[in-house]
């Protein structure tokens, strides 16, 4: 019988879209870009990238100049290729991952498939599907305020959002792994966090007599000695400290028959040798 073969968890790609913005009733939106980033989903690190530019049908309906100091002119996509040509690889990098992504759900999946339809071409479709907009609203709350990228970049002091697709999936995956962190700390301390933490005066300790297990407390505190007459371990056999103690007294009986600080010191030396 053949061993069976370890089922390997489906990638993650988040992925986002720039696009022209309608300003008029009856207009539609245009991708203007599309970029991805494939991440494993045991590491959440970046296994690999894609980015492009793609050139609408209709050029007039890009700016010719963009309000953002990086953002996307029509003079940027005038050369870049149109939507049908970069389809394929788009399709190869969406399909059969799970989708991540901020807001993914109700704008860049909807668009996708439209752009997709529009080729008349089946469009690529997800094992799975992460939306930080939501599960980031439900688990981290508004604490940083909206939720919008770039409010949450902000709070986590990771620079500006530049609203280009790389940049901002790149963004995505380090508000992530910062909100994780901090949700992670509060699920491990939640006492200390909500300042309900108290230090206990005791501590159980637990050690073996006779095979069973006995439980005590012991006071945490515990206060150094007060005077210099504690013990301490010596490293000497019970034979060796009874001739030492033996000398000792034999040292004493001598020193007070010579009352020589000399003798005392030589006879002193003599027992530790």
């Amino acid at each position: 019988m053949e061993a069976s073969s370890p089922v390997s968890t489906p990638e993650i790609v988040f992925f986002d879209l720039e696009t022209t913005v309608p300003n008029k009733a009856g207009q539609r939106f245009w991708v203007l870009e599309f970029g991805a980033i494939i991440v494993c989903p045991r590491k959440l690190v970046e296994l690999d990238s894609y980015s492009t530019l793609i050139r609408p049908e209709d050029l007039s309906a890009v700016a010719l100049k963009s309000g953002r100091c990086d953002g996307i002119t029509r003079e940027a996509v005038a050369n870049a290729p149109a939507f049908e040509e970069v389809a394929d690889k788009i399709f190869t990098i969406l399909n059969g991952r799970i989708w991540a992504g901020h807001n993914i759900q109700r704008f860049d999946c909807v668009r996708i498939k439209e752009a997709f339809a529009e080729i008349g071409r089946p469009a690529p479709m997800p094992v799975g599907m992460f939306d930080s907009l939501g599960v980031l609203t439900e688990k981290f709350g508004r604490r940083a305020g909206n939720m919008k990228m770039a409010t949450l970049a902000t709070y986590f002091g990771l620079g500006q959002q530049k609203h280009r697709s790389l940049e901002d999936v790149r963004m995505n995956l380090e508000v992530l792994k910062h909100c994780a962190a901090v949700l992670f700390v509060e699920s491990s301390l939640p006492s200390v966090m909500n300042g309900k933490w108290h230090n206990p005066s005791t501590m159980v300790t637990r050690s073996r007599s006779n095979g069973k297990l006995v439980c005590r407390e012991e006071n945490c505190r515990k206060s150094p000695p007060t005077t210099l007459g504690y013990q301490r371990a010596v490293p000497y056999t019970r034979g060796r400290l009874g001739e030492m103690t033996e000398g000792v007294r034999k040292l004493l009986c001598k020193a007070q028959e010579t009352k020589s600080l000399n003798n005392i010191l030589k006879h002193s030396l003599s027992l530790f040798r």
